[in-house]
């Protein structure tokens, strides 16, 4: 079983390759743009099981070396999760337009683009698996803050994505769903947030999110499901 964790090298990410390697049945891709640290936990917990690659999926160059380790592997995917991210935190009135496509770039078009190039290499036995990482940011009806405009649209764009996608992968046998992620402390939070302090470590929100992508394509499709103890 192959599982695809983006966004891998610190937070959330990282925990979550941390437990899913838990389990010897799973080889774990763990992607990132900077892999010192992820190389450093892995040689720490000597996870034989999680293979980091240092690439920049943000790019189409990125995503092709992906795509060809996967083929190398020769593994069918299982389990994508997307959970590379970007935000900015400024007054509506000040973002660029480069700062805007920045965002939207990473959060909503590069999850887009990555699951087109793996459409091929997903597993067929019904058991595959795609969980975009949301915000409750992103929650129509939710609660919104002030600076976050860029970050929490970009994150309503991947929540309607993922129902669309579900929709659209139904007859190649592929779950989608999105995640939307309250308070964790991640250094994401601290720049939304400076100075708040958060209920929920990585360490759990990432052993949530790998039980959720193992087991929750029986229960959901299609869905974007708060996970939030607190607001923010």
């Amino acid at each position: 079983m192959l599982a695809i964790v983006t966004g891998s090298s610190r937070g959330i990410g990282l925990e979550t390759v941390i437990e899913l390697a838990k389990n010897p049945q799973i080889m774990v891709l763990a992607v990132s743009r900077d892999t010192r640290g992820l190389e450093k936990r892995i040689k720490k917990d000597n996870l034989l099981n999680v293979l980091a690659l240092k690439a920049d999926i943000s790019k189409k160059g990125g995503i092709q070396r992906l795509v060809k380790l996967v083929e190398r592997l020769n593994k069918p995917v299982r389990l994508l999760i997307n959970n590379a991210g970007a935000l900015v935190n400024k007054p509506f009135q000040t973002i660029r337009a480069a700062e805007l496509a920045a965002v939207y770039h990473t959060n909503v078009f590069t999850p887009f683009l990555l699951i087109q190039a793996l459409l091929p290499h997903f597993s067929k036995k019904g058991d595959a698996h795609i969980v975009n990482i949301g915000s409750m940011g992103g929650v129509q009806g939710s609660s919104k803050f002030s600076g976050l405009s860029a970050y929490s649209s970009s994150k309503g764009a991947l929540a309607c994505l993922s129902e669309c996608l579900a929709e659209e992968l139904k007859p190649q046998k592929i779950s989608v769903n999105c995640l939307a992620i309250g308070s964790v402390q991640t250094e994401m939070l601290a720049q939304a947030f400076p100075g708040f302090r958060a209920p929920l470590s990585p360490a759990q929100m990432g052993a949530y999110i790998s039980h959720f992508a193992l087991t929750a394509f029986i229960y959901y499709n299609g869905k974007t499901l708060p996970v939030s103890s607190t607001t923010p």
